[in-house]
């Protein structure tokens, strides 16, 4: 069935004419997370051995990076992880098989979402002018490029510290820690998940900014109010332990001083666009 709307002009359609193209949109963005999730699922054993379960042996190069520190600064090796006290087991009859296809869609979405930025792109970009468009070429590079560096921060900071300090916590050593393997793989999909939207923070600014719900003024005022919510937000997706949560927030305050930037050039660019109007 041919989309017949992507031919109209966009000022003259219809709210059910929009719906039908965001729903082809829609279509389009789903069957690339499909078809990427088919790649993860024939790719079982990278998948499932080499990355999910790379966080949970000792040689991840997340701890050996940690190993390597505490030896430069003269720690010895109390940063250094030769064991990690858990084991994974699956407690469900289609445990395993439910876990590969729900783990396959996640990694078919972060694989294929440069491709659904472009289908959300091409929705909103004829109600946008040609300047507009012309100015905002970068998008999907930048929006992916955020997100992925996002994931990749998730992946090898916040998994490795919550599996370290989850998996070898005990409130007694009467009790054993055997996660089931739906437990662990949410974990490590929140922290990856999360982190890669939590870094499209300049990105939300940007747009906020320019529909004037945001200001660089009133991004200074409150940014102890930011301080103070990136810190519950760093002890909600992290281990409860200072270290962890202040690794997590610095990035984050990074990212929310750069979105003052960007907030602070679009006034300006809005400022000398509306004074060549004036004259």
């Amino acid at each position: 069935m041919a989309d017949n709307t992507t031919q109209k002009d966009p000022q003259s359609m219809s709210f059910l004419d929009h719906l039908e193209e965001l729903r082809w949109h829609l279509i389009r963005a789903t069957v690339a997370v499909l078809i990427a999730g088919i790649i993860a699922f024939i790719s079982k054993e990278f998948i499932f051995d080499v990355l999910i379960f790379g966080p949970k042996k000792p040689d991840f190069p997340t701890y050996n990076g940690l190993c390597n520190l505490s030896k430069l600064l003269g720690l010895d090796e109390s940063l250094c992880f030769k064991e990690l006290p858990f084991s994974v087991q699956s407690r469900k009859v289609a445990g395993q098989f439910s876990v590969h296809i729900w783990t396959s869609i996640t990694a078919g979405f972060i694989i294929a979402f440069p491709y659904v930025l472009y289908e959300f792109w091409k929705f909103i970009s004829p109600a946008l002018y040609d300047k507009e468009k012309k100015n905002s070429k970068g998008f999907i590079i930048i929006c992916s490029c955020l997100f992925f560096l996002g994931v990749l921060f998730g992946y090898y900071v916040i998994t490795p510290l919550s599996i370290n300090f989850l998996g070898g916590y005990q409130v007694s050593k009467e009790v054993l820690n055997e996660f089931d393997i739906d437990s662990y793989i949410a974990l490590i999909r929140a922290s990856v998940i999360a982190c890669g939207l939590i870094f499209e923070l300049p990105i939300i600014m940007f747009f906020l900014t320019k529909v004037g719900l945001v200001t660089p003024e009133f991004l200074r005022k409150y940014r102890k109010f930011a301080l103070v919510i990136v810190l519950i937000l760093s002890a909600v997706i992290t281990p409860p332990d200072i270290a962890s949560q202040v690794i997590v927030a610095i990035p984050v305050l990074i990212l929310y001083e750069v979105s003052i930037f960007i907030s602070k050039t679009v006034i300006k660019k809005e400022k000398k666009k509306l004074q060549k109007q004036s004259k």
